[in-house]
């Protein structure tokens, strides 16, 4: 069985999610359904068949989430040494050494990931071609844009 990384953060954010899921959104739908029913015949009673489709995805999410949860390696980050070398959960400077852009990311999990908050997937290209490499190094990375070549400027382990 395989383990996905994910740090502490992320796994709380599954937990509320998951919870939310179940204590407020499972009960909605299923008073949904109640009361599309007392509206009669099933068959043409659209808010019924937008109400199931509604349970569907629920009960998939919640099914999605509980699967994740304990597939989870969660990691403590601020537990790992700052030793200025690029693993989970660091938070990685890069300059782009073609036109000097300075660009910083946290590597994380695969669905704690979100460019726009600068959260990078570990299974990411970026994150793939820098970890395990240490400050002061030169990377090349294929993107979809052709090669690219970074400076790791700094690797740091911020607290969660």
């Amino acid at each position: 069985m395989q383990r996905f990384p994910m740090t502490i953060k992320g796994a709380q954010a599954l937990r509320e999610e998951l919870e939310h899921l179940k204590k407020v959104e499972r009960p909605k739908i299923i008073k949904a359904i109640a009361e599309a029913r007392e509206h009669g015949d099933l068959k043409e009673n659209a808010e019924y068949h937008a109400a199931r489709e509604q349970q569907s995805f629920i009960e998939g999410r919640i099914q999605d989430v509980e699967s994740k949860l304990s597939l989870a390696q969660i990691i403590d980050i601020s537990k790992i040494p700052n030793q200025g070398k690029v693993v989970f959960g660091a938070t990685i400077t890069l300059a782009l050494l073609d036109d000097d852009k300075i660009v910083t990311y946290q590597i994380v999990g695969d669905d704690e990931s979100n460019i726009k908050l600068g959260k990078i997937s570990v299974n990411s290209p970026i994150a793939k071609a820098i970890i395990g490499k240490e400050e002061g190094e030169i990377i090349d990375i294929t993107t979809p844009g052709g090669k690219v070549q970074y400076e790791i400027i700094k690797a740091t382990i911020l607290d969660q």
